[in-house]
């Protein structure tokens, strides 16, 4: 069991740190001010290949596990959480096409999503369906071989700036068995954004209302069979799940490794902060316990890259206790900074910020905690998990 880099995860972690730390972290707190969404940046991460990690080399991916995903994404969420974030869902949602799509709509697209030339969003919640996604109503109805879209999305990533939805729509009865997925283009005739919302945190990236009014997409559009859809998310989400709690992992040694420097630079009471056991203590547990969460994470990528029957539920174990852990870290690290970590002259506050979501999306810490004691409760599921 070797728990090392090989050279090659080596250089990528390389590669992302330093785009991470010439082109991401330096504007990171402008694009926060301004909720500027950093098109040009994405784009020359997808010239270094970020925008398609996982997509096949034969369509314009790197075709790397996801395992090496998660050691380059953590080092792009040091730099810009909100950013990276983004990056994540593009990545996805550019697998889902690579994978699903058909011929000619998988040849169109996703070289250009893979290079970040087009960029992508995913579009599975809805203002009355979150956590219960099996309940979506928006709704693809077929008419003369195409399917005529109606409903609407909420909380969708990038949407209003993005190129390519992947929607995921009711094509048959109430239930999972009945939804199918559809890879349509932004800019087609009846869609309609919503304005964008202001939220606490991940301000680099818009996020919009999606309305679809009569749509019509080609059937040749339809990712995978009909009624595939929930799968196809629940497949998505395994790896979204890892790459979310990736971001929450890099944004906390980014918070931890402010920390250091300000207790090693810090004097109070006449000694160095570094020199009081009691912060001490607060920094070894916070190391101890984000180790921890990078392992998990780095575990449940191995499983998902190895197709492990348990796979999912590491997914969920390492989300749930990885975006924990990075908004704890976090949190204690602008403790640490005293009335320093308020301030938007230091990042703090931004980690924060940007880290708390983590363990709402891509299904809520709660969620995962169900998907996790359903693994656990089946007979001799416990024996499974050593």
């Amino acid at each position: 069991m070797d728990f090392g880099l090989s050279e090659d995860q080596l250089a990528y972690q390389q590669a992302a740190r330093d785009f991470a730390r010439g082109e991401l972290a330096p504007h990171a707190a402008e694009w926060d001010a301004k909720s500027e969404f950093p098109i040009e940046t994405i784009r020359r991460a997808g010239e270094l290949g970020f925008c398609g990690i996982y997509t096949p080399e034969a369509l314009g991916g790197l075709g790397l596990s996801r395992l090496d995903a998660s050691v380059i994404l953590e080092e792009l969420a040091a730099g810009c959480t909100s950013t990276t974030a983004y990056i994540t869902i593009h990545n996805m949602a550019t697998w889902m096409v690579a994978t699903f799509a058909q011929p000619g709509v998988r040849e169109n697209w996703v070289p250009r999503l893979a290079r970040g030339e087009a960029l992508g969003s995913y579009c599975l919640t809805e203002p009355g369906a979150g956590s219960d996604a099996a309940s979506i109503k928006t709704r693809a109805d077929k008419r003369d071989g195409r399917y005529v879209l109606n409903g609407g999305k909420a909380f969708i990533s990038g949407a209003g700036a993005t190129d390519l939805l992947v929607v995921f729509a009711r094509t048959g009865a109430p239930g999972a068995k009945g939804i199918s997925t559809f890879a349509v283009p932004a800019d087609s005739k009846g869609i309609r954004f919503g304005k964008r919302e202001h939220k606490m945190g991940w301000n680099s990236q818009p996020t919009r209302t999606i309305a679809f009014d009569d749509v019509e997409i080609d059937g040749g559009h339809r990712l995978g069979a009909e009624g595939e859809g929930f799968s196809i998310a629940m497949k998505g989400l395994d790896g979204g799940r890892i790459n979310i709690a990736t971001c929450s992992v890099g944004t906390a040694q980014a918070a931890l490794d402010r920390a250091q420097e300000h207790l090693n630079s810090r004097k109070q009471f006449g000694q160095m902060l570094s020199q009081f056991q009691a912060l001490q203590f607060r920094l070894a547990d916070m190391v101890t316990e984000l180790v921890s969460a990078r392992q998990m994470v780095r575990l449940a990528a191995w499983k998902l890259d190895t197709g492990s029957p348990d796979a999912t539920t590491y997914c969920a174990m390492a989300k749930r206790f990885a975006t924990d852990v990075g908004f704890e870290v976090a949190n204690q690290a602008l403790q640490l900074h005293g009335g320093y970590g308020y301030s938007r002259e230091f990042p703090l506050e931004r980690h924060v910020r940007d880290s708390r979501v983590h363990q709402i999306l891509e299904g809520t810490n709660e969620i995962m905690r169900v998907i996790v004691a359903r693994a656990v409760l089946r007979e001799g599921a416990t024996e499974d998990l050593r």
